[in-house]
């Protein structure tokens, strides 16, 4: 009980600080209205959520053994960041983007936190702050 506060604190801090998932809402916010856009603010949250249990019970032991998918994450997100910036080159103009642009689906949104670097630091930093590593679910 004594880490709820800094546990909260930690949690505040890092929803609120920018990251890609906040500029993404803001901007399907701002370009296609709140009510299109609460899927992708929903599926932001249980995409975080099952990325949190999946480090939480034993992907991140995964980490450990097999230390090149750390390397393997690195150059999947150089990929997705570089697609995303040849999308942003490319982009048409404001007439016919209008014509085709939509919010991320549901699937997208939850599968963009795999990919979110922030998301990656911000949960194995609270799982190595916020747990015991002598504790067990089991026990």
């Amino acid at each position: 009980m004594s880490m709820l506060p800094s546990l909260a604190l930690f949690a505040l801090t890092a929803s609120i600080t920018p990251g890609p998932n906040n500029a993404m809402i803001m901007a399907s916010g701002v370009n296609h209205g709140v009510r299109k856009s609460l899927p992708h603010f929903v599926a932001i949250n249980v995409g975080f959520f099952l990325m949190v249990l999946s480090i939480g019970f034993g992907l991140g032991a995964i980490f450990e053994a097999i230390p090149i998918l750390h390397k393997v994450i690195k150059v999947l997100d150089i990929l997705y960041l570089l697609y995303l910036a040849w999308l942003i080159a490319t982009t048409p103009s404001m007439k016919e983007a209008e014509a085709v642009a939509k919010p991320l689906t549901v699937m997208q949104a939850v599968l963009f936190q795999w990919v979110n670097p922030k998301a990656w630091v911000m949960i194995s930093g609270a799982i190595a702050t916020f747990t015991l590593s002598s504790s067990s679910i089991y026990s």
